[in-house]
């Protein structure tokens, strides 16, 4: 039986459940296209999102990371456990303008769904929606969610972030409530890819899927493309950093800043910078406002600002310098190709960035430091001299030097052998001691974060 006639046409396009549940799978544009892919990814979110418990749930991540598309294996899933199609609506925020649209919309769709069932409603991209967390409030203040889940998701973390503060009480009683989809891990892609057992068993296949990841990152689309024709397209590449730029417009920024900021980031991978020696290099009139850039940035899971380590205290050391990276290689190379557009970036741009060790040591950095933040409060230590990485676990601080490259000289891992707690990971195919650290092959310690 169909539903679809109940359905704003607007919102048709997403919920083709209503037209029959058999042929969801084949009507949906994200489930078409995820059954077109050679590797097709099922989140461990698919586990723990809610059934059968109200409340006000949301789901955060970067752009084109697959938050619709898991939102859509959601829906398959709880189709597939019976329950009644009309009791799933999925809504883009995109398409509606503001709070009183919203409001309209949802008691409109409330009177259409089933009123002895549990229900659910998704309302993807809510940030899009102007005062969006006032309609959320009104109708959950009208006790019309004491039945239902209501999962929102969005791109920019912080505005989500605000915005729950704003629910107090009215969350619901589940364990977990708030959600973040990351891009897959170096361990993700390779059980993905079914290599897992293979890279932890011979080192020459460890590091090519090592390497392979450097080029596609943990996204699916890259992944997928790098897999399936043996480059990265420019389209794909296209596809990310027009979703950030555009999402930067729509918050009254400047693309030409964006490009500065953007470039001076690559310029200075690695390195420690403050916005005060950034701003004197840009046309940014102002610290604050490069600040203020790269904040939102870091909201879109685009950027991660790693700080310096207060030893003693295990916070940040607000008055230092930081260090910004991208928290994907493929963001990198995406960005770098909006940067520097050129025929053919897989051979052009992407590849004699791995192929140049300065360079891909610093992509190596960057990609176990964002590794590492996904679990651990992660920082870097500045003192006589440097050590990149310091994560905070079981109330003490851990350190991990990066060397990615053939020779490793003592003098270099000075001020990490100071420490009695270290860790040096390396391109080295085997384990080993370092001027007294510990030393062990790169990879094979992602895979067991």
């Amino acid at each position: 039986m169909s539903y679809i006639t109940y359905m704003d046409s607007q919102f048709a396009l997403h919920n083709t459940h209503l037209e029959g549940v058999a042929e969801f799978a084949q009507l949906d544009p994200q489930l078409r296209m995820l059954a077109r892919q050679k590797y097709v990814y099922e989140p461990k979110l698919l586990t723990e999102l809610p059934i059968n418990e109200p409340g006000i749930y949301t789901l955060t991540g970067g752009r084109q990371i697959g938050k619709t598309t898991l939102l859509k294996q959601w829906m398959a899933r709880l189709l597939a456990k019976g329950i009644d199609p009309r009791a799933l609506i999925f809504f883009s925020g995109e398409l509606i303008d503001d709070q009183h649209q919203l409001y309209k919309l949802f008691i409109k769709q409330l009177k259409e769904m089933p009123t002895d069932e549990f229900k659910y409603l998704i309302i993807d991209e809510v940030t899009y929606i102007k005062d969006w967390d006032k309609a959320v409030k009104y109708i959950a203040d009208a006790g019309l969610l004491e039945n239902m889940a209501l999962i929102l998701t969005g791109s920019d973390s912080v505005l989500i972030q605000q915005a729950r503060m704003r629910f107090p009480g009215r969350r619901g009683r589940a364990e977990q409530v708030n959600f973040h989809l990351y891009p897959l891990s170096f361990r993700e892609t390779l059980v993905l890819k079914g290599r897992l057992i293979a890279a932890q068993s011979d080192a020459e296949v460890l590091f090519q899927e090592f390497n392979n990841y450097l080029q596609h990152g943990g996204y699916l689309t890259a992944i997928n493309e790098l897999a399936m024709h043996n480059r990265i397209s420019g389209s794909i590449l296209d596809t990310y950093a027009d979703w950030v730029r555009g999402d930067m417009l729509k918050r009254g920024k400047q693309e030409s800043y964006l490009a500065e900021l953007i470039t001076a980031i690559i310029k200075c991978y690695g390195s420690q910078i403050s916005w005060h020696s950034l701003a004197k290099d840009l046309s940014i009139a102002h610290h604050k406002t490069v600040a203020d850039y790269v904040e939102l940035l870091a909201s879109m899971d685009v950027v991660y600002v790693q700080s310096a380590l207060v030893e003693d205290k295990l916070v940040a050391a607000p008055k230092k310098a930081k260090k910004l990276i991208f928290t994907d290689p493929f963001i990198f190379h995406a960005l770098n190709y909006w940067l520097h557009p050129i025929a053919d970036p897989y051979h052009n741009l992407i590849l004699p960035v791995i192929n140049d060790e300065e360079k891909c040591s610093k992509l190596v950095e960057a990609c176990a430091v964002s590794h590492y933040r996904r679990y651990y409060p992660t920082y870097y230590i500045k003192a006589e001299g440097e050590v990149d990485i310091a994560y905070v676990d079981d109330n003490k601080f851990w350190l991990v030097e990066v060397k990615w490259t053939k020779q490793l000289r003592p003098k270099d891992l000075s001020q990490v052998a100071k420490y009695n707690n270290s860790l040096i990971l390396t391109k080295q195919r085997t384990s080993g001691v370092i001027n007294g650290v510990d030393a062990k092959p790169l990879p094979l310690v992602l895979l067991a974060l």
